[in-house]
């Protein structure tokens, strides 16, 4: 079956519409529109048409994850699912596969910082990784950047503490403390146990923080 372009019209976002005797058929980018050569009278079969829209979307995909990219780093598994919302996985792929052509993907290095990001800000093992697998993260690389986070962070850990340990007794510090000072130790630890910190873990830096405030808390 053919299609005769009866009108091409340029949009608000920079795209050109196409349509036909019998309404719109869809838009292209500048790039494809041009190295198409696509003109009002112009002729298409099916294939054709189909061929058109691929490439469109194509070129979209990537403007959009450089759009992404340009807010802020992703990894390339969080790139990807996002991408799939508004395109093809095939699409999708392929527009992660250029950026990460580009140099513009590093997932180790996002890994990385993201541990080290998130370690400050008090989570527990299975919080960063719930965290990097909710971004795509290959679950080896990101277990990886946290192991080499935590020895980076080992030497700042209290003694007795390893650094998932410190980064519950620093949970503790800032958001537990009132009501270990007010003897709710069983509320803290259940509160702590929820944040993903093991058993171990929790009551170690619950302890320490009863020893070092001994007026403030019950043993």
């Amino acid at each position: 079956m053919e299609t005769t372009i009866t009108r091409i019209s340029r949009t608000r976002k920079g795209r050109f519409a196409l349509f036909c005797e019998a309404g719109f058929l869809f838009s292209v980018d500048e790039e494809t529109f041009s190295t198409g050569h696509l003109a009002e009278g112009m002729t298409l079969d099916d294939g054709q048409l189909e061929e058109f829209v691929r490439k469109s979307d194509a070129q979209r995909a990537k403007d959009k994850a450089f759009a992404y990219l340009a807010a802020r780093e992703h990894a390339s598994g969080e790139l990807f699912q996002k991408l799939c919302r508004d395109f093809d996985e095939h699409t999708a792929a392929a527009a992660v596969a250029k950026m990460d052509e580009l140099g513009l993907l590093n997932d180790g290095a996002f890994a990385r910082r993201a541990a080290a990001w998130l370690l400050s800000k008090s989570k527990s093992r299975s919080e960063i990784l719930r965290w990097m697998a909710a971004r795509g993260v290959d679950r080896d690389l990101a277990r990886q950047a946290l192991e080499e986070a935590y020895e980076e962070c080992q030497a700042d850990a209290p003694e007795g503490l390893g650094p998932d340990g410190a980064a519950a007794l620093r949970l503790v510090e800032k958001q537990y403390a009132a009501k270990l000072a007010a003897g709710k130790k069983q509320n803290v630890l259940a509160a702590l146990a929820r944040r993903g910190f093991s058993s171990g873990d929790a009551r170690r830096a619950v302890e320490l923080w009863l020893e070092e405030h001994p007026a403030d808390g019950e043993l």
